[in-house]
C-alpha cells in the first residue's frame, strides 16, 4: 500500500499574519514544506517569514497542500532541566 497525504488547502489569503506549512511541487517533481508566517499574498504570489527571519516567495499555484500550524514557542531560557526519573526525593 502506498503513502497516503492527508494534506488539504487551508490556507487562504485571509490567513495572512498566521504561522502556516506550504508544501510545493518543484519542477523536478519532489516536494518541500516550507513554514512560517503569512507575510502578505497578492496577485498570485505568498511571502513567508521563517523561524529565522528570512522571507521566502512562493507562487500560489505551486503549493500542492497547506495547513495552518500552531505557533512556534518561545525559546526556552537557561536553567535546570526537569528532574531525572527515578531521582532521590528530597
Amino acid at each position: 500500500m502506498g503513502f497516503v497525504s492527508r494534506f488539504t488547502a487551508e490556507v487562504t489569503p485571509e490567513d495572512v499574519g498566521r504561522r502556516a506549512t506550504l508544501r510545493i511541487q518543484l519542477p523536478d517533481g519532489r516536494f518541500r514544506d516550507i513554514v512560517g508566517v503569512l507575510e502578505s499574498w497578492q496577485n498570485g504570489l505568498i511571502s513567508v517569514r521563517r523561524r529565522d527571519g528570512t522571507v521566502t516567495e512562493v507562487i500560489a499555484d505551486d503549493v500542492v497542500g497547506s495547513r495552518i500550524v500552531p505557533q512556534q514557542p518561545p525559546p526556552r531560557r537557561g536553567g535546570p532541566g526537569p528532574a531525572a526519573p527515578g531521582g532521590t526525593g528530597g
